[in-house]
């Protein structure tokens, strides 16, 4: 695969896709941690960090969707990282480490569960990218 690719409709859609999601989810956890943590059975502290970080993963995702090319290389990461982040997102709740409520663990297994459908578009998204550049050369 290319170094660089360019960002093709459906690999901005993937990327935008997250980005709304993550700063809908950013709006919703980091100023209202603390009313949001007893209905979650969440510490709000964990809430707040977790909104705060998808405000500004969301903004570096839109970000990158506007940029006409892409290092694969970060593409490579956003994908391992959303991997990664619904992964954890199941251990956390299988340690047993955290109680969470019912809602709680409703709102941590759809969360995981949309998180790793798109790494899944961006993995897609990624490959016709590299297969309509390689095409291209």
């Amino acid at each position: 695969m290319p170094s660089r690719i360019p960002t093709t409709p459906f690999l901005r859609f993937a990327l935008l896709l997250d980005a709304a999601a993550s700063g809908a989810i950013g709006l919703l956890l980091a100023p209202a941690s603390k009313a949001l943590s007893p209905l979650f059975g969440l510490p709000a502290a964990l809430l707040a960090g977790t909104g705060l970080f998808c405000l500004a993963y969301a903004a570096l995702l839109a970000w990158l969707s506007s940029r006409p090319r892409q290092a694969t290389a970060l593409i490579w990461l956003v994908i391992v990282g959303n991997g990664v982040w619904a992964v954890q997102s199941v251990v956390l709740l299988a340690t047993g480490w955290l109680q969470p409520t019912t809602l709680g663990l409703s709102f941590v297994i759809a969360q995981a569960a949309a998180v790793a459908i798109f790494a899944e578009l961006q993995f897609m998204a990624l490959r016709k990218a590299g297969r309509a550049d390689a095409v291209a050369a």
